[in-house]
């Protein structure tokens, strides 16, 4: 493996067709497939901090194809295209690479907002908690300074929502938000339990993925995962306050919480544990299938790319993750 030669940057959501670049990118789901005249070729997914985009290399000797990581860095040189309303990559040379520490903040996608401020306002949120328990347990969980270091860093997933660094925060705080402005409609809600719940029903991920170099799994994540680290965690912390604080939580507290992060994918098909079985976890779950359903939407139909819709369709292709629609890419109302 070389190191990547110095380029200047060209971020994907800056590229247009045609168009020649070269550089560093990350790529995933490297896979060898056959054209229609049966000759192999390769296809990919090259990424940088702005985006994706499908790569295709139609000649490509297995030699190549053998020195290509499934995740990880590849310097290339191609053209752009468009095809079917979408952009692709026509790949003419590609090498695997080692990026540079500085290449990497370029390669790695990232929020736009600002984590210190998101946090303040998680933080802020969390500070709004009535029940001395429930801000007992809050206080714990914040003054874990290396838990809470890997939560403002975290993507929330590894390629589905929010699967950028600070995405777990920024969908989190997301989330809180929400169930400031919809509790208030359902006066018998537990405003408390609800907020907790949220702040809690993810924290796992900062166990479950590794964001370093490439978003991936880490064995805990492959083995645990998410919903059962999360249920252990609050456990754990539960534990430290009534040992450090000598308080006893109210009976059926902490096991209505960890009922919250077990079921709030909703459904045993998608990773419940358990069917949300009472108003809160309904309320978490139908709030985190909200936002993730909602960001997922717009990231595929109106991201920020400068090309026009006229290149890219007034479609984008299937998104599976939404039961396989087409979006409409278009606002009727917008400029």
């Amino acid at each position: 493996m070389t190191q990547a030669p110095a380029t200047q940057r060209r971020y994907i959501k800056e590229l247009k067709a045609p168009e020649f670049i070269r550089g560093v990118f990350s790529i995933a789901n490297t896979q060898m497939g056959q054209t229609r005249q049966g000759k192999p070729y390769l296809r990919c997914l090259l990424g940088d901090r702005s985006g994706e985009v499908a790569g295709r290399m139609w000649t490509v000797e297995e030699s190549t194809f053998r020195r290509l990581p499934t995740e990880g860095f590849v310097y290339v040189e191609g053209e752009t295209q468009p095809y079917q309303g979408e952009l692709q990559l026509i790949i003419h040379s590609i090498e695997p690479v080692e990026p540079s520490a500085e290449e990497m903040k370029d390669l790695l996608p990232c929020t736009t907002r600002s984590v210190d401020e998101m946090f303040a306002e998680v933080t802020a949120m969390l500070g709004t908690l009535k029940h001395p328990a429930a801000q007992a347990l809050a206080n714990a969980y914040l003054a874990d300074k290396f838990l809470m270091d890997s939560f403002k860093q975290a993507p929330a997933a590894k390629s589905m929502h929010h699967a950028f660094l600070g995405g777990l925060l920024e969908h989190t705080l997301s989330l809180m938000q929400l169930a400031d402005r919809v509790c208030p409609l359902y006066p018998k809600i537990n405003r408390d339990i609800v907020v907790m719940g949220l702040f809690l029903h993810d924290l796992g991920k900062t166990r479950e993925l590794v964001y370093d170099r490439t978003f991936g799994y880490s064995d805990r994540g492959e083995l645990i995962g998410h919903i059962v680290d999360g249920a252990i965690m609050l456990h754990d912390k539960a534990q430290q306050v009534m040992r450090e604080q000598s308080m006893r939580f109210p009976a059926g507290f902490i096991t209505v919480l960890q009922h919250i992060i077990i079921s709030h994918h909703g459904e045993a098909e998608y990773g419940a544990a358990k069917l949300p079985s009472t108003p809160e976890a309904l309320l978490v779950s139908m709030l985190d299938n909200l936002d993730a359903k909602t960001h997922m939407a717009l990231a595929a139909s109106r991201a920020d790319h400068p090309a026009d819709l006229d290149l890219r369709g007034n479609f984008t292709e299937k998104q599976w993750a939404l039961q396989g629609v087409k979006l409409y890419r278009r606002d009727p109302l917008a400029p």
